[in-house]
């Protein structure tokens, strides 16, 4: 059994896998990862614990600390050059936030024509992986809720806003968030009609924002739950 960890900005998700399936899966706040060593004395000893974390050391000695029960010394997850069918096309291969290089080992498992993967939360990532596995580069942006906390703190009389997506809004709340979501929706747009030439082309979404995007969307496209938790699961042993 492998247990693995997705540590993101605000929240960490984890789930049990048996080799065929997710036993359990949770999250919780990244405030709370102390409540792991209750998911250690809950679950069955793993053979493995494989983790992406992009909250920094300090979390990173958590986690340690948090599965000390279990006496398994984590995998603390690196973005590499190649690895389960994916090619890493950045210039500096270990650049690559590993959150997004293990979504794109997670989406090579789902579909083995050019996708678009979407993860929408603190960031949005916005990444582009060809037929043959090779990952051609993507875009960072501010996600939803960034994007509305930055007009917010940054100006006097915006609020921070809870309005509904409307195509013609007709109020500042209704106006911020729509602007916002047409500004995630433009950009995988964009990205999408870089590989719209090939007939089986798709978008896959995933994360707390995908609900948001998934109704604004032209392309094809579906939501996936857990992606980074699903590339995870499948990285060999010798990576650590």
């Amino acid at each position: 059994m492998i247990f693995c960890i997705d540590s993101g900005n605000t929240r960490l998700k984890w789930g049990m896998h048996d080799g065929s399936g997710w036993l359990e899966l949770g999250a919780l706040p990244q405030a709370e990862v102390g409540q792991l060593a209750e998911v250690v004395k809950r679950l069955p000893r793993p053979q493995q614990v494989m983790v992406a974390n992009v909250a920094g050391e300090e979390m990173a000695r958590a986690i340690a600390a948090a599965l000390a029960g279990w006496g398994v010394s984590p995998c603390f997850v690196r973005s590499e050059a190649k690895r389960a069918g994916v090619s890493n096309g950045y210039a500096n291969p270990a650049q690559l936030g590993v959150d997004r290089w293990c979504a794109l080992v997670g989406a090579r498992r789902q579909t083995k024509t050019p996708v678009v993967v979407v993860g929408s939360g603190t960031a949005t990532t916005i990444d582009t992986l060809d037929e043959n596995g090779h990952f051609l580069g993507g875009f960072i942006l501010p996600g939803f809720d960034l994007m509305r906390s930055a007009l917010a703190k940054n100006t006097a009389n915006l609020p921070f806003a809870d309005g509904d997506w409307q195509a013609y809004p007709r109020c500042t709340d209704d106006a911020i968030t729509s602007g916002c979501i047409e500004a995630q929706a433009g950009a995988i747009e964009r990205a999408f009609e870089r590989i719209a030439g090939h007939p089986e082309a798709s978008c896959l979404l995933f994360g707390g924002g995908a609900r948001l995007l998934e109704n604004r969307l032209h392309c094809p496209h579906r939501r996936v739950e857990n992606l980074v938790l699903q590339g995870l699961c499948v990285l060999p042993v010798e990576s650590c």
